[in-house]
């Protein structure tokens, strides 16, 4: 059974043809999009995840990031060590030195957990994505890397102009409340009256009556 040719091959392919370059033609006079990586770097948002990295200083060797990574791929070594008291009579304090702090990126899956559940601000997302290695064990990075990354790691950013602004904020750029001074009320002093003193009774006659 024969039909009838569709509506787009009864005028052969030359129309077709001539059509996609046009397409072709316009496509190469504008401007290209791609940003051919590595010699363009990627413009990436504040907030991305890349690396995380370590303020060593704010560390207490807590072990609640560790314990809270459900890929378990943060190991923590530290030991105790003892300080002298400060007062005389007191007693000797004990701190945690931190020995090791390593994160296993191989195993990692970004999840932010520890960066959300420290308590000291010692872990910080940074945007920096440039650490593949050609063996996967060599993305077991220690202290000494994950503390370099802190540079790469941008300032917070600024609240919403939308949102309200913390009541300690507005608190400190409220200016003080000028107080007046209390009324000064005239000194209240006792009418001046003259003093009154009880009629003397009338002295008798020297003379007197005779009886």
């Amino acid at each position: 059974m024969t039909g009838r040719a569709p509506e787009s091959r009864r005028g052969g392919i030359l129309p077709g043809l001539a059509k996609g370059l046009a397409t072709t033609a316009r496509s190469l006079t504008r401007h290209a999009h791609t940003a051919e990586y590595p010699d363009v770097q990627p413009a990436l948002p504040p907030r991305s995840r890349g690396v995380i990295a370590l303020t060593e200083e704010n560390c207490t060797s807590c072990m609640l990031c560790a314990r809270e990574c459900p890929d378990w791929c943060i190991y923590i070594d530290s030991h105790k060590e003892e300080l002298p008291a400060t007062t005389p009579g007191g007693r000797a304090r004990q701190r945690n030195v931190l020995d090791r702090f390593a994160i296993d990126f191989s195993l990692c899956m970004y999840c932010g957990i520890c960066v959300e559940v420290c308590p000291f601000d010692a872990l910080h997302w940074s945007p920096q994505f440039e650490y593949a290695e050609l063996d996967i064990r060599d993305l077991l990075h220690e202290k000494d890397r994950l503390r370099a990354w802190m540079e790469t790691v941008p300032p917070p950013p600024p609240l919403d102009p939308r949102s309200a602004a913390p009541a300690e904020v507005v608190a400190a750029a409220k200016p003080p409340v000028a107080r007046r001074p209390p009324p000064v009320s005239a000194p209240v002093t006792a009418p001046v009256t003259a003093p009154v003193t009880s009629p003397m009774p009338p002295a008798d006659d020297a003379g007197g009556d005779e009886a």
